[in-house]
């Protein structure tokens, strides 16, 4: 995309020129103003009128999300990612627009399209690489909230604005409305159940392509990529795709779910002081007894107590506490 790495368009002309793209002149005309994160411009008063009003002393032991789940926006602060994937905040973040040339942004009543200016710009650059490969475009999951921190549902990392979900379905040839953003369901790529003792955890060939692999290759090959996050079955899958230089391999870890997105993470960029990068991956292909270990029954065949014929309760874990964050997580809440 030359105006990206070119050209260095400012925000707001930028944004312009996405809208520009996915809708054309007259359908732009014909729209209510649209900010970045999709939703329809206020009139300054309203929008103060309806900002959530912090309290004037944060409650340390109150559960994080409760007060990062209610930032409708941003804050006004200095770009940075605070703290580690799974504990920390978010300042100065920016919008992914909700339509560009090659993506488009699903689930928008989250407001979960913001991240560091890194994470979007790596985001402009791989959707627009993403048609070379064979795919149309990107469609964006979350993100992170606009303050980041933990999120009232769903995740527990995406917290510093570097984590970004890829549905593993491809973008249509046209622009979703509100409503298909929120009702369209992402595909599973992996045959199911994989609870069952003796399942063939392996991904469904009807669905699973040589083009989905070679999208994650394409982003897991990009240096400000830290880590890609796939189920077991599709780095199975990975690992029987590549032929050549298997080094991107290492960056594929395999975690529970993602059978129907990958995730994708980035390092930490520069002048994020403070911010705690993952360890490095260990070494070599990941394609070995780590793998086969994900594939066997233990991780996924619920274990039964001999005592009562059923699974243990499952043990929900407390809310994490502002207090457990960074103390500058507070300036970044309270910050207007």
């Amino acid at each position: 995309m030359p105006y990206h790495s070119d050209i260095h368009l400012p925000a707001a002309a930028r944004h312009l020129v996405y809208a520009l793209a996915a809708f054309g002149v007259s359908g732009l005309l014909a729209c209510a103003p649209v900010q970045a994160s999709g939703t329809p411009a206020a009139k300054p008063a309203a929008r103060e009128a309806s900002a959530p009003r912090m309290p004037r002393h944060l409650d340390p032991a109150a559960p994080a999300k409760d007060y990062f789940g209610a930032m409708k926006e941003p804050a006004p602060l200095a770009s940075r990612a605070i703290g580690s994937y799974a504990k920390g905040c978010l300042a100065g973040a920016s919008a992914l627009p909700v339509n560009g040339p090659s993506w488009q942004v699903m689930r928008l009543s989250r407001n979960r399209n913001w991240g560091h200016p890194a994470l979007i710009s790596f985001l402009e650059d791989f959707a627009a690489k993403a048609p070379k490969v064979g795919w149309r475009g990107l469609l964006v999951g979350d993100l992170s909230q606009p303050r980041g921190g933990p999120m009232t549902s769903g995740h527990s990392s995406h917290q510093i604005g570097l984590d970004a979900d890829i549905w593993l379905t491809p973008m249509p040839d046209r622009v979703l409305t509100a409503e298909e953003r929120e009702k369209i369901s992402a595909i599973s790529m992996v045959k199911q159940p994989q609870d069952v003792a003796g399942a063939d955890r392996s991904v469904d060939p009807r669905r699973w392509t040589d083009t989905h692999a070679a999208l994650i290759r394409l982003a897991a090959k990009d240096q400000r990529v830290a880590r890609i996050f796939v189920n077991p079955a599709i780095k199975k899958a990975l690992c029987q795709f590549e032929t050549g230089d298997r080094a991107w391999l290492r960056k594929v870890r395999p975690w529970w779910g993602h059978d129907y997105h990958f995730h994708v993470r980035m390092s930490c960029p520069a002048g994020s002081v403070g911010c705690t990068d993952q360890d490095e991956p260990p070494q070599g292909d990941g394609c070995g007894t780590e793998l086969t270990s994900w594939l066997a029954d233990g991780p996924w065949v619920p274990k039964i107590d001999p005592e009562t014929g059923k699974p243990p309760p499952v043990q929900k874990k407390r809310p994490l506490a502002l207090a457990a964050l960074p103390k500058t997580c507070g300036e970044v809440l309270t910050a207007r």
